[in-house]
């Protein structure tokens, strides 16, 4: 379900622009506008759920797909082999900004532990 002036829900519309890199059925892919590494993408769900707290038994396959999705772009962006992180943000002290649950996928160089 949407909710009012929910960026990401407004970019599975296509009311907002995005460099979108995948697309199925059910998942998007996008470049982060703010990228922290040379690949920088989001993948969203095409429904909305806010952050991980609202994620339901129901919402299992889908979640499940967004790392199938996160592992054919690792491949597909040329960071499978050397590596990449993946990371989910739920609520304002992990740094969750918008909310709409999103797995950023990066990559391209060297990430350090611990990320901050």
């Amino acid at each position: 379900m949407k909710t009012e002036h929910c960026l990401f829900c407004d970019i599975v519309a296509r009311t907002q622009p995005a460099q979108i890199v995948h697309e199925t059925d059910q998942m998007i892919a996008f470049k982060d506008i703010r990228p922290k590494a040379p690949v920088h993408l989001l993948i969203i769900p095409k429904i909305h759920i806010a952050t991980l707290n609202d994620i339901l038994p129901e919402h299992q396959s889908l979640i499940g797909e967004m790392f199938l999705v996160t592992k054919i772009l690792a491949k597909q962006f040329g960071i499978s082999e050397t590596g990449y992180r993946t990371v989910f943000n739920c609520n304002r002290d992990a740094g969750q900004e918008v909310y709409h649950i999103h797995l950023h996928l990066l990559g391209g160089r060297q990430l350090f532990w611990p990320p901050g």
